[in-house]
């Protein structure tokens, strides 16, 4: 069986490093068959390349799968990176998001804060990036949000390209610094941490999501994409 390394960003907040930590635990024990080990792209240890590294030296062979919900440098950068340096060991994962498991847990995550029925629009609130990939791809998952719950749903960022958090909020809740409209903001965060605090904090009085979190839907999410990368690695050779 190809070993499975999965790619988180890394975080100090303890938190959000026992969330993804259980995001793991849950796709281990969705397929226990399935060597499972986790690496950070950034801030957390292990660190991928060296993790890499060890698990090659020990199974020959691995797919990374990325636990970020869009693509953007991390995924094309720092984890192509590691299929460039042992490109017969090594076959990458496409990123978690956009997919409509995703946007099945978003619903969830508002209906558990808030009652849709109160509300008029959502706006996302995304953690950001400079690659224009990563906008696209938070797009992408605002319409499949915005199916789901038969509302607009505008995105915002907290960091990076694209329209902030603050001034979204402010012309779909009424004027700034009022923010009376019916608005409800869905984190499209993975797990708890300076982001999401950070989201809270701009929201003001506004009803939050808490962020998806280590969730059985996603941890399955996460096997499919090894799963798709694995075919295609067989195919190859």
């Amino acid at each position: 069986m190809i070993d499975l390394v999965a790619a988180a960003h890394g975080t100090a907040d303890p938190r959000g490093i026992h969330e993804v930590h259980e995001l793991v635990r849950l796709m281990a024990a969705a397929r226990p068959e399935v060597p499972i080990s986790l690496g950070f792209v950034d801030v957390d240890v292990p660190a991928l390349p060296g993790l890499v590294d060890r698990v090659v030296a020990d199974s020959n062979q691995l797919v990374v799968v990325p636990l970020l919900l869009s693509s953007g440098y991390h995924t094309a950068v720092d984890i192509a990176r590691e299929a460039e340096r042992r490109p017969h060991q090594v076959q990458t994962a496409s990123a978690l998001g956009p997919d409509p498991v995703l946007a099945e847990v978003l619903v969830d995550r508002l209906r558990a804060c808030v009652d849709l029925r109160g509300i008029d629009q959502v706006v996302l609130a995304a953690a950001g990036s400079s690659d224009r990939r990563a906008l696209l791809d938070c797009s992408a998952t605002a319409a499949l949000l915005a199916e789901r719950i038969d509302r607009p749903v505008e995105v915002g960022y907290v960091s990076g390209a694209g329209e902030r958090l603050g001034p979204v909020l402010d012309r779909t809740a009424g004027g700034s610094g009022r923010r009376t409209g019916r608005v409800a903001v869905a984190t499209y965060l993975l797990a708890p941490g300076f982001f999401a605090d950070r989201v809270r904090r701009i929201a003001g009085g506004l009803p939050v999501s808490a962020p998806l979190g280590a969730d059985p839907r996603i941890a399955g999410l996460a096997m499919a994409r090894y799963d798709a990368a694995r075919k295609l690695s067989v195919v190859a050779v």
